[in-house]
C-alpha cells in the first residue's frame, strides 16, 4: 500500500498528522507492507526566505487582533501538539518561504531518506524555532539524515526539483485538496486533516482490503483440500 502525504513543513496540522498516522500504524498489522510519499504543499508562497515576522505576527496581522490575537490561535495548537508528545516552540517560529525545502525533499526521495528529512525539518521549525529557509540549515539537517553536501548545495543552488514541486501541487489541486495534510491511500481513498487516530486505523483497513482481490466463490464440492479428495 502507498500512501501519499501533501504537506507543509511549516503546517503544524502536518506534524500532528504525522504523528497520529504513526500510531495508526503502530497498531496496523500489514505496516511493513506500506509506502509513504511525501508531496510538496505550499501554504504560503509569498513568505520570504528572510524572515521579517515571526508567526504570531503574521497570524494577528492576516487575521486581525495584533500579535497577542496570533499568539492565542499558537496556544490552541501547541496543546493538541503536546497531546501527540510535540512540544511545539510556534510562538518562536519565524514565517519563512519553503520551496527549497521541498525541492531538497525530492532530493532526498531519491535517495530513499525522504523519511528521515521531512521528520527533521519538521523537528527543526517546530522544536527548535530555526529557520528551514535557510540554506545553511537545510544542507545541515540534509547531511544529518545522510545526504551529500555537495549534491545538497547543488540543489540549492539552482532550481533543480522546482518541477517537482509544482506538480505535486498541481495533483493536490486535482485531488480537490484545499488545504494540508492531505493522504491519499492507494489512489483510492483519501483523508483530509489531522483526523483522529481511528480514523486513520479504518481508512487503512479498507484500503488495504481494497487492495486484494476477493472472489466470489461458487460450488467447492468436488474439490480437493488438506483432508484429501471426495470420491
Amino acid at each position: 500500500m502507498r500512501i501519499e502525504i501533501w504537506s507543509d513543513v511549516v503546517c503544524a496540522w502536518c506534524y500532528i498528522g504525522k504523528r497520529r498516522l504513526e500510531s495508526a500504524l503502530a497498531g496496523f498489522e500489514h505496516a511493513d507492507e506500506v509506502e509513504i510519499v511525501w508531496r510538496s504543499y505550499q501554504l504560503d508562497p509569498s513568505a520570504p526566505t528572510t524572515p521579517t515576522e515571526t508567526v504570531a505576527e503574521h497570524l494577528g496581522r492576516k487575521y486581525g487582533g495584533g500579535a497577542d490575537a496570533g499568539r492565542q490561535m499558537i496556544d490552541r495548537v501547541e496543546a493538541v501538539a503536546a497531546e501527540e508528545g510535540l512540544v511545539y516552540r510556534l510562538g518562536e517560529a519565524q514565517r519563512v518561504g519553503t520551496v527549497d525545502a521541498h525541492r531538497v525533499l525530492h532530493l532526498a526521495a531519491r535517495e530513499h531518506l525522504q523519511q528521515d528529512l521531512e521528520e527533521a525539518l519538521f523537528a527543526a521549525y517546530f522544536l527548535a524555532a530555526q529557520n528551514v529557509a535557510d540554506h545553511d540549515v537545510l544542507v545541515r539537517l540534509a547531511t544529518e539524515v545522510g545526504l551529500d553536501d555537495v549534491r545538497v548545495k547543488e540543489v540549492l543552488a539552482g532550481d533543480e526539483f522546482a518541477d517537482a514541486v509544482e506538480a505535486d501541487i498541481r495533483q493536490a489541486t486535482a485531488y480537490g485538496a484545499t488545504g494540508v495534510p492531505f493522504f491519499v491511500f492507494d489512489q483510492r481513498f483519501g483523508v483530509s486533516g489531522a483526523q483522529p487516530v481511528e480514523v486513520f486505523t479504518r481508512v487503512l483497513d479498507q484500503a488495504w482490503a481494497a487492495s486484494r482481490p476477493q472472489l466470489d466463490l461458487v460450488g467447492g464440492a468436488d474439490a480437493c483440500g488438506p483432508d484429501g479428495c471426495p470420491v
